[in-house]
């Protein structure tokens, strides 16, 4: 068992520090299809830029490392117990080392567990087989893309498409609605599984089953292959692009599974994944626990290296008509009001992270800086503490900002804040803010953990450690910190310019496709 344990902290630091073949492989698909000198093709260059840092550093590749879930397929006669336990010894060491972030949170006191370790945390899920080793597969799916998981009960009602029935040509209509109804804060362009059939339950865990196939997989059953390219072809039709920005690509993968039902319940769901597709296997000697074969290592790698070599991110947003503002907090109203939807900025100085508790903890309480002039940074960072007690960040990308949209723009107003940075925009309440108040919020590129880290000179301070690790007050003195301003202080929003344009594009696939 101890040997067992050293291979799944290794299976566990693989899959959160280095992106498998298929997944690559897809990414860099993506680039090709992207015109060069958008914000989409700036986004993807970040995001290769991540790949290649997290490979040499060895460290995540995003910052939500998720909730880990193993699904061990073993031979009869093995010791579950003593698997679970190793396995848990090394998500506990890997937390230490800071390949994963502390995500165990108790669900009604709000205490993290620091460890990784909780009721239900980390998911593991046995099956027996008569196999002679042991398969492990490992998938680490973070919070942003989870919450755009979704669940329809057929027929149903969606918008844009019209009615989908309890057909082939409903199912259709429900995962495209699904690629729509994520945008950009599922991190896009993105992965999806698909499960048909089953309970509320089992179809969600069919869904999420199918982000365990390879990327170049085809699928055994005909009328499914059909579903799987049309999806491919005409999701990224939709114009919501990488992050949201607009652009060519939307979705990199889809995977479809089916299920018995009984006759009163026709589910579809849908488990969506982000481009940082955290997902590995091996096979293990179940006598002596070593690794015996990496999976997921099936055709050509991808040396982002050399795409680097290519076009650095500030090169791209340098091309064409975009301006590129330098800022150092504290901000003014009129530097802020001079800000447009479009603009790049690259920050220098300090800026704050805050995510939900600090949100809820703001609205009743005085900071605990002042926050007047300054920026707020929707992160929580994957931070070690060296010997001498200072604090080192090791991934720092943005978190889903549409969680704070209840808090943002009174917190804005009430402590002066002129600007948040996040990912995947926010709503109607925070955009009212935003031009009452005066203030901007800048969208980073989800999951580019390394990129980000790399703009994080030092850590200032902490406050309100009470919270946990992940939902802290972070101060951070940053240097070239690049966003792009997607709301700013006149109204004008690209989310829901975006979110309007690829509503219209859903529309054109409305009439029926399969009979």
């Amino acid at each position: 068992m101890e040997k067992f344990q050293q291979s799944m902290y290794d299976l566990i630091v693989e899959t959160s520090t280095k992106l498998p073949k298929d997944v690559r492989r897809a990414i860099a698909r993506a680039k090709v299809r992207e015109n060069a000198g958008t914000r989409a093709a700036m986004a993807l260059d970040t995001i290769v830029g991540n790949i290649q840092m997290a490979d040499e550093n060895v460290s995540p590749i995003c910052q939500d490392t998720g909730l880990p879930t193993f699904k061990i397929k073993v031979p009869v006669g093995v010791n579950q117990i003593e698997m679970k336990k190793a396995i848990r010894a090394a998500i506990v060491e890997a937390t230490k080392n800071g390949k994963l972030r502390p995500n165990s949170v108790d669900s009604l006191t709000g205490k993290n567990s620091g460890d990784n370790l909780g009721e239900g945390v980390p998911v593991i899920k046995f099956e027996q087989w008569e196999n002679d080793y042991i398969d492990v597969r490992l998938i680490l799916k973070g919070g942003g893309c989870e919450n755009k998981n979704i669940q329809y009960s057929l027929p149903c009602e969606l918008e844009g498409l019209g009615r989908a029935g309890r057909d082939l040509d409903g199912i259709r209509k429900c995962i495209l609605h699904a690629v729509y109804q994520a945008q950009g804060q599922g991190c896009s362009a993105g992965f999806i599984g698909v499960g048909i059939g089953g309970d509320r339950s089992s179809g969600y865990e069919l869904a999420k089953e199918q982000l365990f196939r390879p990327v170049d997989d085809v699928n055994p059953i005909e009328e499914l292959r059909q579903l799987e390219e049309y999806i491919m072809e005409n999701a990224n039709k939709l114009g919501i692009g990488t992050m949201g920005f607009g652009g060519e690509s939307t979705l990199l993968g889809c995977k479809i599974g089916v299920m018995h039902r009984i006759p009163a319940s026709f589910f579809v769901s849908v488990a969506y994944n982000c481009w940082a597709f955290r997902r590995m296997g091996v096979k293990i000697d179940p006598q002596t626990g070593d690794i015996i074969e990496w999976l997921y290592q099936d055709g050509e790698d991808v040396d982002f290296a050399k795409e680097l070599e290519k076009a650095e991110a500030a090169a791209a947003l340098e091309q064409g008509d975009t301006r590129v503002i330098d800022l150092v907090p504290p901000l003014s109203e009129e530097q802020v009001r001079k800000l447009r939807v479009g603009d790049v900025v690259r920050i220098s100085g300090m800026i704050y992270t805050g995510r939900d508790a600090i949100h809820k903890y703001l609205m009743d309480h005085d900071a605990p800086v002042d926050l007047n002039g300054q920026i707020i940074y929707h992160c929580g960072p994957v931070m070690l503490k060296d010997e001498d007690g200072r604090w080192h960040v090791k991934a720092a990308g943005p978190t889903t900002s549409i969680r704070e949209e209840p808090y943002q723009g009174d917190i804005m107003k009430k402590f002066g804040v002129r600007a948040v940075i996040g990912k995947g925009g926010m709503g109607a309440k925070t955009l009212q803010a935003l031009k009452e108040h005066g203030g901007v919020y800048l969208n980073a590129i989800g999951g580019a953990a390394q990129y980000y880290a790399d703009c994080i000179k030092s850590v200032e301070g902490v406050d309100l450690m009470e919270f946990g690790i992940p939902e802290a007050m972070w101060h951070l003195r940053v240097e070239n910190f690049t966003a792009v301003v997607t709301m700013d202080s006149h109204g004008n929003s690209l989310h829901e310019d975006v979110e309007k344009s690829s509503l219209e594009k859903l529309a054109q696939f409305k009439e029926p496709v399969f009979k």
